[in-house]
């Protein structure tokens, strides 16, 4: 389901330093983690996003995650944008 979201999405931002700054310059509707990343890349974007209200969602793989941003290797994070 989520992994779709990300198909289906216009505007999207891979990985843990561009998801910050987006979620920063405020254009973030919604980021996406995965679970089996280090929680060390993935807990910087987690405390903002709590932080400033914007909606997170877990999947499972992140490979299928990088799979679904059309990438050959994994994402941990990824931010969908307006």
């Amino acid at each position: 389901m989520s992994y779709e979201k990300v198909n289906q999405a216009k505007k999207t931002v891979i990985g843990t330093k561009q998801t910050v700054k987006a979620i920063h310059g405020g254009h973030v509707v919604e980021i996406l983690v995965a679970r089996d990343a280090d929680n060390r890349i993935t807990q910087p974007a987690i405390q903002l996003a709590e932080e400033k209200g914007v909606k997170i969602d877990f999947v499972e793989s992140k490979i299928e995650l990088g799979k679904a941003c059309g990438l050959q290797v994994g994402a941990a994070v990824v931010a969908i944008t307006v």
